[in-house]
């Protein structure tokens, strides 16, 4: 790399606003249209502004400190909350001690990864630096949850749902090795796919269409999809030769990240689904949904039978207040 680009780009909250009358009038085609994803569309512009409105005022102190102790512990937020996302919002079946062997496959693989890749790869001296390995980690972060979530989905689902098969091999006597070496060989398979899309730069659905009813050429699709960290590094003001190679060594290292943080919670997930006596144990999986939710879901309940109870208490006064001025009217009148 050339250094670190220089910022060509002068944006205000009016340009901001500018941009945000294209979600206005995305919301109006939904309200004509009556497509029902107007609400939805606004929620989701304004989460997005808020919390990379807070990203960024976060990101810019640390940058201003250039302390390799900030950009470690930033390192490690961006992995607990990738953590966080995979096993509370993005897990429908989780096992015993998932958020730890999560946590642990993520920090096993992006923070080595990253380090290599950012010091060697990228030629960057100190690695640390916080507008490079701070966007990096961010990256890899995002790719190794897709990678996780989609390998111990696949792997519990086979253990839960269709478990005859690995049964079966253990009933003749096979390890829990050779029991559970398709099911990890295909989560890790499945875990892949989407990395290796992204290298083609095809999307997903467009290539399902592509594969069942069209013939589309797949670098076709890679020269018109211009990558976003290529399209950042462009607009950040360096060279075009320059942007591709640092999107072609990200795009590597995200692969290398996601493979690493796939096989750790793989082998993880199978160890505790599959214990040392070559057991399956289905009742080491929690097919219900996150405790976070369960709480979050009893604390509204509990509110909402307050707020009966206390509308149905404001009635039986105002009843009893009605009832007794009416019995005071018929002494009155007696």
């Amino acid at each position: 790399m050339d250094g670190a680009p220089t910022d060509t780009t002068h944006l205000d909250w009016g340009n901001v606003g500018l941009g945000f009358s294209f979600i206005l009038f995305n919301g109006l085609i939904s309200t004509s249209l009556q497509l029902g994803v107007g609400s939805s569309l606004l929620s989701a512009a304004i989460r997005c502004v808020v919390q990379l409105g807070l990203v960024a005022l976060v990101l810019q102190k640390v940058f201003e400190t250039n302390n390799p102790w900030a950009v470690g512990s930033i390192a490690c937020l961006l992995n607990l909350l990738g953590t966080i996302e995979a096993v509370v919002n993005k897990s429908k079946k989780r096992y015993n001690h998932m958020f730890s062997s999560v946590l642990f496959g993520m920090l096993c693989s992006t923070i080595p990864v990253s380090i290599i890749g950012i010091r060697f790869a990228m030629a960057v001296d100190p690695f640390w630096k916080p507008e490079q390995y701070i966007p990096i980690v961010g990256m890899l972060c995002g790719g190794t949850i897709s990678g996780i979530v989609v390998s111990v989905s696949y792997v519990l689902r086979e253990i839960y749902d269709n478990r005859d098969k690995v049964e079966m091999y253990l009933a003749f006597g096979a390890s829990r090795f050779e029991a559970c070496r398709p099911v990890a060989r295909e989560a890790l398979r499945l875990a892949l796919t989407p990395t290796i899309n992204q290298m083609r730069f095809v999307p997903s659905k467009i290539q399902a269409i592509s594969n069942s009813v069209f013939t589309l050429d797949n670098s076709v699709i890679g020269i018109i999809a211009i990558p976003g960290m290529m399209t950042g590094a462009i607009l950040g003001g360096s060279s075009v030769q320059q942007a591709a190679r640092l999107q072609m060594v990200i795009m590597f290292m995200i692969s290398a990240s996601t493979a690493l943080a796939s096989i750790i919670t793989t082998i993880t997930t199978l160890a505790v689904v599959v214990d040392s006596e070559d057991r399956l144990r289905p009742d080491r999986v929690d097919v219900r949904e996150h405790p976070v939710w369960r709480a979050r879901n009893w604390l509204f309940s509990r509110a909402v039978d307050g707020v009966k109870r206390t509308v149905q208490s404001c009635r039986g006064l105002r009843r009893e207040d009605r009832q007794n001025g009416a019995a005071d009217t018929e002494r009155l009148l007696g």
